[in-house]
């Protein structure tokens, strides 16, 4: 059997774009029937909420269309650089603290999950400090259309 491919999803905190990326991936990769050949995970690059689940409106948006979320926060080592293929930012800020804490040379593909949207949407906003869960929806719609056309180019 080949080597599994392997993608890693960032965000600040690990509880709302990374874990929806994540859980919005495994979703699609079972129902194509390539689960098996994906190690899928997300990480923050702060470390505010290490060890928590995502947040609530996170795992309400997952559960009304249902997607299995199951994830604890946790921070972005330097070994992930060489571990996952893809490491994937929600922002530039996510990519500006990724390069910061990648090593000196690394094998995965560092950039934008938006580079992969369709709709040209290059930014996955951060829901968080939003009321309500309109923000949460809208980065889920995002993540559905980037990981499907990400793995349509990878399959």
């Amino acid at each position: 059997m080949d080597k599994k491919k392997s993608v890693l999803f960032v965000c600040l905190g690990n509880i709302c774009r990374s874990p929806i990326a994540e859980a919005v991936f495994a979703h699609i990769a079972r129902q194509r029937g390539v689960l098996d050949q994906w190690i899928i995970d997300s990480a923050a690059t702060g470390d505010w909420h290490v060890g928590c689940q995502p947040d609530k409106r996170a795992r309400n948006c997952m559960k009304k269309y249902g997607i299995e979320m199951n994830h604890k926060a946790r921070l972005v080592h330097e070994d992930d650089f060489n571990n996952f293929d893809y490491v994937f930012g929600m922002d530039e800020n996510n990519i500006n603290d990724l390069k910061e804490i990648a090593p000196r040379s690394y094998r995965a593909e560092l950039e934008l999950l938006g580079k992969y949207d369709p709709e040209g949407e290059l930014i996955i906003q951060d829901p968080y400090y939003d009321r309500g869960d309109k923000g949460f929806e809208r980065v889920y719609e995002q993540c559905i259309r980037c990981c499907n056309n990400f793995l349509d180019q990878n399959l």
